[in-house]
């Protein structure tokens, strides 16, 4: 296992504007986490922090698994908009075991993972031409064939409808209920509530609350959080 995740006085800044101010948590295997935060509060570069995408400023990132190609090959991250390769969609899920090194049948362990996320009827047709949430599904099939034990995601769903982000959120309970560790960064109310265990309220850069879902929807502990709630924080 290589969690926990530990950040440890870890900041971002570019060109002199802080955006992550330095943070000290822990991301413990189990429970879903959700990074919760208006647009522009830095939700999705604490996530690219976490996942080793970008390096802090200041601070450490540490996870418990210290061996750099294991830790590569346990972990994945779907974006908002993801980057579909020019070729097939079967072949898209074989790449993705193939630069992972994985061992065993690719082409089967993708159709696997096609199988899982409902798209292996597509199996041959160009990646590219699929829906948006069928390109958001076929990354998830990317992931789900890597079978990683920790899952970054960054607003899955912020670009679909009502019925593909049903579909992604479905996938998303499978990649939980298979023992996968989910960290999903998000700005939606009623997607923290549907897919989450706990919050971690990110508002101008700073955390500043970390709750269960139950006690952060019910019971605030903080001003921000609370207009947040409401619906009174503008978007920046």
């Amino acid at each position: 296992m290589i969690l926990p995740l530990a950040l440890d006085g870890v900041s971002f800044a570019i060109a002199g504007k802080t955006i992550i101010a330095p943070v000290s948590l822990a991301i413990e295997k189990g429970p879903s986490t959700i990074i919760l935060g208006a647009n522009g509060a830095g939700k999705s570069v604490l996530m690219r922090l976490m996942h080793g995408l970008l390096a802090p400023s200041s601070g450490r990132v540490t996870w418990r698994e210290s061996d750099a190609a294991r830790l590569r090959r346990a972990q994945a991250m779907v974006f908002q908009r993801p980057v579909m390769l020019r070729r097939s969609v079967l072949a898209n899920v074989v790449f993705a075991l193939e630069t992972a090194r994985a061992a065993g049948n690719h082409e089967r362990a993708a159709l696997d993972a096609l199988g899982e996320v409902g798209l292996r009827e597509l199996a041959r047709r160009p990646a590219r031409v699929l829906s948006g949430g069928e390109q958001q599904r076929l990354a998830l099939a990317r992931a789900w064939a890597l079978h990683p034990e920790v899952l970054f995601l960054d607003e899955p769903t912020a670009s679909l409808d009502p019925t593909a982000t049903r579909e992604i959120e479905a996938v998303i309970r499978a990649f939980d209920a298979a023992g996968t560790k989910i960290v999903m960064a998000t700005h939606n109310l009623g997607q923290a509530r549907r897919l989450g265990d706990e919050v971690i309220y990110l508002h101008e850069g700073r955390v500043v609350e970390r709750a269960s879902v139950e006690t952060f929807f019910s019971k605030p502990a903080t001003t921000e959080a609370a207009a947040f709630i409401k619906g009174e924080l503008p978007w920046v």
